[in-house]
């Protein structure tokens, strides 16, 4: 399909153009149906829900609240009056406003109609009611009922507004956070490939799917329950693995060209080497977001849906269009520094000295010190975790200088903390009078209000003395299902926004760990399959549950705590969203699984051709954790950036996620899991001979040698491909690092060129059995040559730097 595809570039372009703009015009046309369904079957608040439904089946539209506050006299001053009745009565004559209820109308204090003064005077509230919901108010209304209302504003009067028209039209512009990481990406493939169109492919690959992602999951809304928060956690995942994704292929892609391939070959490698990793990690990601299933949770089924629709078209982006652009692109993808080097000097090998070859071999020197100083990190970041607390957040989480916060203050000053999320008593029947009495009398409890019954079904307002998030007001709750309902006799069931919200944190939180061994149990069945072991599935298990607590932990310490919100500008600290928890484990879970399989696939291939458990994990690291890091810092970039979205779940998922690529990348990847495989040894790699024989053959990503197979053969002879490997060592035994040693055909062709690492160690690839000249350079010694016999399997070959011997010549001479 690669080769296909880089061959008809321009029909593979304009197929993805013509995609992109028609499903993108369909998408702006038919607009969005977006709905919050948060159905929890056989919960109390459903049961209240279902009464509800039946006592008022016409359901209005969305109601916002007015508020305004005198810092001196009484909002019942004519002064004040003259100011806001002109302004609630223009709001009232608007198309598409239905009602206003203002609390002039009766000149009566604290309730009558919905609307209300403060006992000391200083505090009222009008509300307005939509003819439609929330989501289908225009958003010019809005602004037009903002601007009225904030218009009868002057000195010692303030107006401000509440509800959830009124917050989705103070939301940041779409678009604003992805555009902010997509450029912080952009400065980090410019600095990672040196190219300008080497860093625009990625980009345009990951707009190319989450476009096109996005559109069809606007459509999608009209046909299922798609939440809000669904395309932006789609967009903030399908950007992430997307760049990703893109940047793996078009780093082998540019290492085969550097190599001496040709544009057209290079590209097929990439794609059967690094396309397949990127196949099997999209896969891997989809099925630990379709897990989410699990939790047999509506509002999760809608956000499944958005996002792994996006993963799936940023991975077919990735495998279909980028092969075509490399087409377009050919040599340009290398810098012109790069080609200029490559035509005067050949081709050249991907060194794997420095910093990551040092770091490789300090860990394979103090692999204990590395683990335990690495799992101490990890620990000390996963002590907040013990006080998580899961829920929901309102209005009284956003920023404070939103008119939503303002106007949310406002009214738990003049009404008590509990007015902003009153509960909902339903009771089976039209006698509630000791239910009543009985609510009233509780502890925690402000004010009890019932309203006139209606089918038969009387509806209870109870207002707690404490805020909607408050434990308190969770534990009057469970007092009132537990004690007082069942001692008044009555069926009756609490709801409310307040009850909804704590039952859907306690599904959640029960459900959790059968979410969790699910994916854990995925997750290790993947990796033994793939790599032929009980010990690296099992490593991984621990370590992605130890990054997913560390993770978890700097979320509780920033938003729950609230160390920094307001400097990071989300809010006001509260509860951990319900939902993310499994969102998050579920990316979690698929973006450690990419960067498990990218880091011990090498590690594996090179145990298989050498046996040598400690060669194969310094090798490992050495070769991949450059790119690794590379693709952690565009994601910790892409979901950083989603702080930007003005939505504090958003954000929570943002930096929940941005820190746990950062912990997962460079301390459990680049530090803890190699040295714990350092100190494994051999039973790394440990399978029961039983199960060796009845578990299927994966193979995620295929030896380079193998996949190049498909190039014209550069020597004479027919075999299989093999390596010569070995060490660089001086006459005294010391490891010689960045010797070049080059491989060359019996007519004098270069076949592969590598350098050796800190511990003097190197590998080249050889096409197939027969007689090869290994040469080796060092800029302390002289340069050497000598004639090898390749069989059928890997040579070790040591090289001693010393004088000239029998049998040698010098390689430049």
């Amino acid at each position: 399909m690669a080769r296909w595809c880089y061959r008809h570039r321009l029909v593979v372009l304009l197929l993805w153009v013509g995609t992109v703009f028609g499903v993108g015009f369909a998408g702006t046309s038919a607009g969005t149906d977006y709905a919050n369904v948060f159905s929890l079957p056989d919960t109390d608040s459903k049961r209240a829900y279902d009464l509800m439904d039946k006592a008022f089946p016409e359901r209005a539209g969305d109601t916002d609240t007015v508020v305004w506050k005198v810092d001196e006299g009484s909002v019942s001053d004519d002064s004040v009056r003259s100011r806001i009745e002109p302004a609630l009565a223009e709001i009232g004559r608007m198309p598409g406003v239905g009602d206003v209820t203002s609390p002039y109308d009766d000149g009566g204090r604290g309730g009558g109609g919905g609307a209300g003064v403060s006992r000391d005077g200083a505090i009222a509230y009008a509300q307005v009611t939509f003819t439609e919901q929330a989501n289908s108010v225009p958003k010019e209304l809005i602004d037009d009922v903002i601007e009225t209302a904030q218009g009868a504003e002057r000195d010692g009067l303030q107006v401000e507004l509440g509800g959830q028209a009124v917050a989705r039209a103070q939301e940041a512009s779409q678009g604003t956070s992805e555009a902010v990481g997509i450029l912080a990406a952009a400065v980090v493939l410019f600095l990672a490939f040196g190219s300008l169109f080497a860093m625009l492919l990625p980009i345009v690959v990951a707009i190319a799917g989450v476009g096109t992602g996005m559109m069809a999951t606007a459509l999608l809304s009209h046909t299922t329950n798609i939440p809000d928060v669904a395309p932006l956690l789609g967009s903030l995942i399908g950007l992430g693995v997307g760049l990703d994704y893109a940047l793996f292929i078009v780093t082998r892609h540019r290492r085969g060209i550097l190599r001496g391939m040709n544009p057209q070959e290079a590209a097929v490698t990439a794609l059967n080497t690094s396309g397949r990793a990127v196949l099997f990690a999209g896969g891997t990601v989809c099925i630990a977001l379709a897990g989410m299933l699990v939790m047999n949770l509506r509002f999760l089924d809608g956000v499944v849906i958005a996002t792994s629709l996006t993963v799936v078209l940023s991975v077919l982006a990735a495998v279909t269009l980028l092969p075509a652009l490399l087409g377009v692109l050919g040599p340009r993808v290398l810098s012109r520094r790069q080609r200029r080097r490559l035509a005067a000097a050949g081709p050249e090998p991907e060194l794997t000295s420095g910093l990551a070859a040092r770091w490789s071999a300090y860990v394979e020197r103090r692999p204990r010190s590395t683990a335990v100083l690495a799992l101490v990190v990890m620990l000390v970041l996963a002590i907040p975790v013990l006080s998580i607390r899961l829920g929901t957040s309102d209005q009284g989480n956003h920023r404070d200088t939103t008119t939503t916060r303002q106007a949310y203050d406002l009214l738990a000053e003049g009404f008590g903390p509990g007015f902003n999320g009153p509960l909902q008593v339903v009771v089976d029947g039209t006698e509630a009078e000791g239910l009543v009495s009985r609510i009233e009398s509780t502890e925690g409890v402000a004010q009890v209000a019932a309203v006139p019954p209606a089918n038969g079904v009387t509806v209870i307002q109870v207002v707690p003395t404490t805020s909607p998030q408050a434990e308190e007001t969770d534990r009057l709750i469970d007092r009132l299902r537990e004690d007082v309902i069942p001692a008044s006799g009555a069926e009756a069931h609490v709801g409310g926004v307040t009850a909804v919200s704590k039952d859907f944190a306690s599904v959640t939180g029960d459900r959790l760990p059968y979410f969790i061994a699910t994916i854990i149990a995925l997750g290790f069945l993947l990796l033994m399959v793939a790599f032929r072991s009980l010990v690296v599935p099992l490593t991984a298990a621990l370590m992605n549950l130890v990054a997913a607590a560390a993770s978890f932990g700097v979320l509780v310490a920033i938003f729950q705590w609230g160390w920094g919100t307001e400097l990071l500008g989300v809010g006001r600290e509260g509860p951990i969203a319900a939902f993310l928890p499994v969102i998050m484990l579920s990316l979690l879970f698929g973006l450690s699984m990419d960067y498990q399989v990218f880091l011990v696939s090498r590690m594996h291939e090179e145990w298989v051709h050498t046996k040598d458990n400690a060669r194969a994990v310094r090798v490992g690291l050495a070769e991949t954790s450059r790119v690794i890091n590379c693709a952690a810092l565009i994601m910790m970039c892409v979901f950083s950036a989603f702080v930007l979205s003005g939505e504090l779940e958003a954000a929570m998922a943002g930096i929940g996620l941005a820190a746990a690529v950062a912990l997962d990348a460079f301390i459990l990847r680049t530090a803890l899991v190699p040295a714990a495989m350092h100190l494994l040894g051999k039973a790394n790699w440990w399978l029961p001979a039983g199960l060796e024989k009845r578990l299927p053959h994966l193979a995620v990503e295929p030896r380079e040698e193998e996949a190049q197979a498909v190039r014209p053969p550069v020597v004479e002879g027919a075999g299989p491909a093999s390596v010569i490997h070995g060490f660089i060592r001086t006459a005294d035994g010391e490891a010689v690092e960045g010797a070049e040693v080059t491989l060359l055909s019996r007519g004098g062709r270069q076949l592969d060129r590598v350098t050796s690492l800190a511990d003097g160690s190197y590998i080249v690839a050889v096409p197939g059995p027969g007689p090869y000249l290994l040469a080796t350079t060092s800029s302390s010694s002289a340069s050497r040559a000598r004639q090898v016999a390749v069989g059928e399997g890997p040579l070790v070959f040591d090289v001693e730097l010393a004088g000239v011997t029998e049998g040698e010549v010098d390689a430049v001479n």
